[in-house]
């Protein structure tokens, strides 16, 4: 089991996975989003092999358009 923290909210996986897992795993694939690691700013092309760790904590933020 993976235990987590997204944006203050503890979250439970069965297994371990990436970045880029994750977001498909919440339905955001292909969405503008910004992701904290742990307080650092994760690049968008190291989603798919930054690997999470037990106890992470992380904060997205989904970029919404409109005016």
């Amino acid at each position: 089991m993976l235990h987590i923290s997204i944006n203050g909210e503890s979250r439970e996986f069965s297994a371990a996975m990436t970045l880029a897992a994750l977001l498909d795993e919440l339905g955001l694939t292909g969405k503008r989003v910004a992701i904290e690691r742990n307080g650092e700013i994760v690049p968008k092309g190291l989603h798919a092999s930054t690997q999470l760790a037990e106890g992470d904590a992380l904060e997205i933020v989904v970029a919404v358009g409109g005016g």
